[in-house]
């Protein structure tokens, strides 16, 4: 077999000048394979959708050019910007020090973090938390286990929804439902239900939060649910520890 052939470039993107690796098979990945994945020594541009296990790091920026994906068995780093022309997917995190963009969507086992933006023409999905230093754009919903955050604004075609916080510098829009769990924390004002494909249920206009710490809603039903009790750690390690020592049982001291 032929050994793969590499084009290198110099280019600023992803800060300082660097080679460009271009490439157009998983084979000619196969030459920066280490012990945990691949790593590369610059840019990455790849002409082909790529599927593999591991990790891939990449020093400079990561290109999938046209309609290509990539798909990794762990995680994705890039020290600039990723970009696929299709879809993004890694079993465990994403992310770039500069901006990630997906022609279709993107999805982490993990969390996603870029900084400066993250965009998908279809949606955005996360185990962890999704954040990023500047604004967070899908066409369809986002989703996140955690936290969602973004410096300045946080828009989806669909609905958008966290296990845990959701905040932003200036304005979160949903053409659907926005719901987290605990805080709500907007710079500006919050939109949701407004799409315009159907008629609206107030199911879709409803903005559901613990508690809405900042924002203005200017469209939308606001349903605070409360925060959820925090436990206190180090009163159920005494308990515990009392309990253990026969000093107390089913919450009431041993009188001996």
């Amino acid at each position: 077999m032929a050994s793969p052939v590499l084009i290198p470039v110099t280019t600023e993107e992803g800060g300082g000048y660097m080679q460009t690796y271009k490439i157009s098979s998983l084979d000619e990945l196969k030459q920066f394979k280490d012990d945990y994945g691949y790593v590369v020594d610059g840019n990455l541009e790849v002409d082909t959708s790529l599927e593999f296990e591991g990790r891939l790091e990449v020093d400079g920026y990561l290109w999938i050019k046209a309609g290509g994906s990539i798909k990794a068995g762990s995680s994705i780093k890039a020290g600039g910007s990723i970009k696929a022309g299709g879809s993004i997917k890694a079993g465990s995190w994403i992310k770039a020090g500069s901006w990630i963009k997906a022609g279709d969507w993107i999805k982490a086992g993990g969390s996603i973090k870029a900084g400066s933006w993250i965009k998908a023409g279809d949606w955005i999905e996360a185990g962890g938390s999704i954040k990023a230093g500047s604004w967070i754009e899908a066409g369809d919903w986002i989703k996140a286990g955690d936290s969602i955050e973004a410096g300045d604004s946080i828009e989806a075609g669909d609905s958008i929804e966290a296990g845990d916080w959701i905040e932003a510098g200036d304005c979160v829009v949903a053409a659907l439902s926005v719901t987290c769990k605990t805080t709500l924390n907007v710079g500006l004002n919050i939109f949701a239900g407004i799409c315009y494909w159907r008629k609206n249920t107030e199911e879709d206009k409803t903005i559901t939060c613990g508690k809405l710490e900042r924002g203005t809603i200017e469209y939308g039903i606001l349903k605070e649910t409360g925060l959820p009790k925090e436990e206190d750690t180090e009163v159920k390690e005494a308990i515990k520890l009392l309990t253990d020592k026969g000093v107390l049982k089913d919450g009431k001291v041993v009188v001996s």
